[in-house]
C-alpha cells in the first residue's frame, strides 16, 4: 500500500523505501535479508547492469554486486550499502510501525540504512541508464554490516583495492552532514571462571566469578579516555545458575572505540591480556579490532571539496562532522588508502531505537548528490 504524502515529495522513491522498510531484515534472519536482496535485484532488472548474487555464509544472508559504467580496467567507484538492520522481527508491528508524520518517515531501518540504500540504488541505476559514468561503477549490498561485516569484509576490501573512490550511503549526521572520519572498533568476549558452592552452607569454599568479573570490568572501564577518543563499554553480561549458588562462571562482552591505530596497538593487548586478580580464578579473552580507524586524509579533503561543490550546485550547503564513534564499512576502504566519503544517505535520527525516522525531504537532494558524484569522480 502506498504511503499517503504531499504531492511535492518523491512518490516513487518513497513507495520503494516504504516497501523496503516493511521487509524486516535483522542481520541474523537470513530469509528477511534475502527478501531485501530480492527487492534490490528486481529493481535492477531491465537496466544496463550486471547482477551477481553471492550466497550467504555462516548462516547469514546473501550479498549482491551490481556493476555498471564503462568496461575498462580503470579504477572505479565503489558504492557501499547494507541491507541488514538491528531491529528484531516484529518491531514493525509492535514498537515502530511504518508511518509518515509530516516530513518524518518512521520505521525499523529507515534511517540506518534503508533510506540511504534506496537513494543510492536510484542514483546508480539512473547513471547506468544514462551512460554518464566516467569510471566503472560497483554497488555492493552486504548482509551483515550491523554485526561487523564478518562475511563481507573480504569482499569489500577486494573491491576497494580496485577502486579509486568509495562512497558509503550510511545515514547523514546532525542535519545532513557527512562523515569523513570514524573511530576504529574492537569487540571482545571475556569469560571468568571461579568455583561453585552453596551460598549459605559452603560460602567460604566458593570463588564468585561474578565478583571477579566486576573487578575486571572496573579495569576495562578505567581504559576510557575521552580526551584521546578512547572508550570501552561492557555491553552484555551473564553469569550464575541459581539464587543460592556462588557462581562459577560469568561472561561479558566489551566494545572498544579508538581514534588511531597506535591506540589499538596499546589497548588491544591490554584487554587480551586481562588476568585474574585473585587466586583460584581463570580469565580468558578472545576478540580484537574488527574495524580499523578511518582517518581523514589529504585525499579525503580533496574528495570532500569536490562533493561540496557538487552539492552547492543543487542547493545543499554540505558540511562534515568531526570523527564519529560509530563504525561502518567505510572503515575498511579508508584503511586501505581509498578516499572515502561516508554518511551520504538519508537525513534523520534515532538509529537503532524505536524512534528511528528519516526525513523524506532529504531523499531527492541526496539522490541528486549521489548521482553527480557517480558521474563526475
Amino acid at each position: 500500500m502506498p504511503i499517503s504524502m504531499p504531492m511535492s515529495m518523491p512518490t516513487a522513491m518513497l513507495d520503494t523505501l516504504a516497501s523496503w522498510v516493511r521487509t524486516e531484515s535483522p542481520t541474523h534472519d537470513s530469509a528477511g535479508v534475502n527478501r531485501m536482496v530480492d527487492l534490490v535485484a528486481a529493481q535492477a532488472q531491465g537496466a544496463p547492469v550486471a547482477v551477481e548474487r553471492l550466497p550467504g555464509r555462516q548462516g547469514l544472508g546473501d550479498a549482491l554486486v551490481l556493476r555498471a559504467g564503462p568496461a575498462t580496467t580503470e579504477p572505479g567507484i565503489l558504492l557501499l550499502v547494507h541491507l541488514d538492520t538491528v531491529h528484531p522481527l516484529g518491531t514493525l508491528d509492535r514498537h515502530l510501525p511504518l508511518r509518515l508524520e509530516g516530513d518524518r518517515l518512521y520505521g525499523p531501518g529507515v534511517y540506518d540504512m534503508k533510506g540511504g540504500a534506496c537513494l543510492a540504488l536510484e542514483a546508480f541505476l539512473e547513471v547506468a541508464r544514462a551512460g554518464t559514468a566516467r569510471r566503472p561503477l560497483v554497488l555492493l549490498a552486504t548482509p551483515d554490516e550491523e554485526i561487523g561485516s564478518p562475511t563481507s569484509r573480504d569482499l569489500i576490501e577486494d573491491h576497494a583495492r580496485r577502486s579509486a573512490y568509495a562512497l558509503v550511503a550510511e545515514p547523514a549526521r546532525d542535519g545532513g552532514r557527512i562523515v569523513t572520519a570514524r573511530s576504529g572498533v574492537g569487540r571482545f568476549d571475556v569469560e571468568v571462571r571461579g568455583r561453585a558452592a552453596h551460598s549459605g552452607t559452603r560460602h567460604r569454599d566458593g570463588r564468585n566469578a561474578v565478583h571477579e568479573a566486576a573487578r575486571q570490568i572496573a579495569a576495562i572501564a578505567a581504559m576510557t579516555d575521552y580526551d584521546r577518543g578512547v572508550t570501552t563499554a561492557v555491553c552484555t553480561i551473564e553469569g550464575g545458575t541459581a539464587v543460592n549458588t556462588v557462581p562459577a562462571l560469568c561472561r561479558f562482552t566489551v566494545d572498544l572505540r579508538i581514534a588511531s591505530a597506535a591506540q589499538g596497538d596499546a589497548i588491544v593487548p591490554a584487554i587480551l591480556g586481562l588476568a585474574a586478580t585473585q587466586p583460584d580464578f581463570a580469565v580468558s579473552v578472545s576478540g580484537g579490532l574488527n574495524r580499523p580507524p578511518y582517518d581523514r586524509t589529504a585525499e579525503i579533503d580533496r574528495l570532500f571539496a569536490q562533493a561540496k561543490g557538487l552539492a552547492a550546485e543543487i542547493g545543499i550547503d554540505l558540511a562534515s562532522v568531526p570523527r564519529v564513534g560509530g563504525g561502518s564499512d567505510g572503515n575498511f576502504t579508508a584503511a586501505l588508502g581509498v578516499p572515502t566519503l561516508d554518511g551520504l544517505g538519508i537525513d534523520g535520527d534515532g538509529a537503532h531505537t524505536h524512534d528511528e525516522y528519516g526525513l523524506v525531504s532529504s531523499l531527492e537532494p541526496r539522490r541528486q548528490l549521489m548521482r553527480r558524484l557517480l558521474e563526475t569522480l
